[in-house]
This record gives C-alpha cells, sequence and structure tokens, in this order.
C-alpha cells in the first residue's frame, strides 16, 4: 500500500505551483484520506493538526484499553507523538506494552501520558509559556498543560506552590518568569481560585485562568474555582473548564506561536 503523505493546504498549494504535482493531485490530496478507520470504534482525522495546528491528543477515560492502544497504534502510522489524557488504572498495563516499540512518558500520578515514536525530535522555536501552580495539588493537571504546549514547540517554565495563602512566595518566581519573556501565562488553583487574579494584576501577557478540582465540601470540586476566576476583577485573563489542562496549554501555545510568526515577520 501507498504511503499516505500528509501535507497541509499550505504546501499542497507550494507543491501545485512548483509543479511537483498536478491539479488532479492537488484535489485528490485535499479531498481524500481525510478520515481513517481504527476497527469499528473511532474515525482518525489524519490531518486535524494540519488544520488547526493542535497535536492528537485521545481522550481515555471512557475507552477500554484495547481501544486506546489501536488507537495509539494507528496515529502512530502518521504521526510521531500523541498525548493520552484521563487515563485510569486499568489502562495503565495495556500501554506499558507499547513501551519496547515507543517512548512512553507518564505525568504525575499516571493521568495522563505522551507516547512518541524514537524518530521524534522536539522543538522549542514556538516562543516561551509560564505556568504557575497555587498549590502543589495543581501539579498533575498543570503537567497536562505543560505536555501539550511542549507537542507544539513551546518552551515551558513552571513554578509550583505560590498560592494566596502564602503571597509573599509569588512575587520572586514571577518576576524570574517575567525576565524570560514569556509570551502567556496559565495559572492553575482549586480552593478559592483567587491566584489568577492577584496574578493578572501585576503583569502585562495574557493569563489563562486554569480552575482545579482541589477543595473541601460544597463547592470544592472546583466549581468555586471557576466562578471566582470567570468574575475576575482583573482585565487580561481569560478561563478553561475545571481541570481543562490541555485546553489551557492548547491556547497558551497558540498564543505564543502568533508572537513568534509575528516576531519572525518583523525581523525578516
Amino acid at each position: 500500500m501507498k504511503e499516505v503523505v500528509i501535507m497541509n493546504r499550505k504546501e499542497i498549494l507550494e507543491q501545485l505551483a512548483s509543479g511537483k504535482i498536478s491539479v488532479e493531485e492537488a484535489e485528490k490530496y485535499l479531498n481524500s484520506n481525510q478520515i481513517e478507520i481504527v476497527e469499528e470504534f473511532a474515525k482518525y482525522d489524519i490531518f486535524r493538526e494540519a488544520r488547526t495546528g493542535i497535536p492528537e491528543v485521545i481522550y481515555s477515560e471512557t475507552k477500554s484499553p484495547e481501544m486506546v492502544v489501536e488507537i495509539v497504534k494507528k496515529v502512530l502510522e502518521k504521526k510521531k507523538i500523541v498525548l493520552l489524557s484521563r487515563l485510569t488504572e486499568k489502562h495503565i498495563p495495556k500501554i506499558d506494552e507499547l513501551i519496547n516499540d515507543f517512548s512512553v512518558e507518564y505525568g504525575t500520578g499516571k493521568k495522563f501520558c505522551v507516547i512518541r515514536r524514537h524518530d521524534y525530535i522536539s522543538s522549542k522555536e514556538n516562543g516561551k509559556i509560564g505556568i504557575i501552580t497555587a498549590g502543589t495539588s495543581d501539579i498533575p493537571v498543570a503537567e497536562e498543560a505543560k505536555a501539550i504546549a511542549e507537542m507544539m514547540g513551546c518552551e515551558v517554565i513552571m513554578t509550583h506552590d505560590v498560592g494566596v495563602a502564602g503571597i509573599h512566595r509569588l512575587f520572586e518566581p514571577l518576576n524570574n518568569l517575567l525576565k524570560r519573556d514569556i509570551d502567556a501565562l496559565i495559572v492553575a488553583a482549586g480552593m478559592e481560585g483567587a491566584l489568577p487574579t492577584v496574578v493578572a494584576g501585576l503583569v502585562d501577557v495574557p493569563v489563562i485562568g486554569l480552575p482545579i478540582s482541589t477543595g473541601y465540601g460544597f463547592g470544592g470540586k472546583g466549581e468555586t474555582a471557576l466562578m471566582s476566576m470567570l468574575q475576575s476583577c482583573a482585565l487580561g485573563i481569560a478561563v478553561v473548564n475545571i481541570d481543562g489542562g490541555i485546553s489551557a496549554g492548547a491556547m497558551a501555545a497558540k498564543i505564543a506561536q502568533r508572537v513568534n510568526k509575528k516576531c519572525e515577520k518583523e525581523i525578516i
């Protein structure tokens, strides 16, 4: 079987303009091989990353271990890296079977993992992102934000446990992040979720509030943190859903990528 050549629209048009492919071939590339069937349970959107700039993410919680592994294998036939989100204990043994064929890296608590082909080469050319967590309990979700941002070619600098219960802990690491000339800043917080508002009132970079489902009793599953961030009196802050580490990381990376592209054009 002839290997599928994956190109985004720009690459297809460049190939057409240079005469390397015909109009008919260009049309086929644009219209065919968009979807690949995985068994009877999944349809892999091959060109999603080319369209959106966001790498493949597999939501695993409601899928069987066998389904997850089959989708991973299919994705890695065409791509070199994939992120598995919302893992459960039942998934781990089956994923571990892939370790001989691929590089498998778990996040804290094995709530997610990144699987790479051995020929994958990472890049940090698409800007810099800072991630701050209010507490140590927020780290697993923040790591997921870091993972997707790094997959999108960003350098990520993290600092932990600087929440408002000891606000004096915040200023030095925040200042260090600003000195690194970050393009966007993710602030993860559970409990009352106040830290993103504090940070947004101190910095001139976009802040993405990431509410975490840590807390006690009423509103302690992240609802209070989410509502607090949505009601922030500081401007320049956007908010993703509870435990939405991937959403926060992808948005921050898109901001950084746009900043980086604009800077490159200005230099040219």
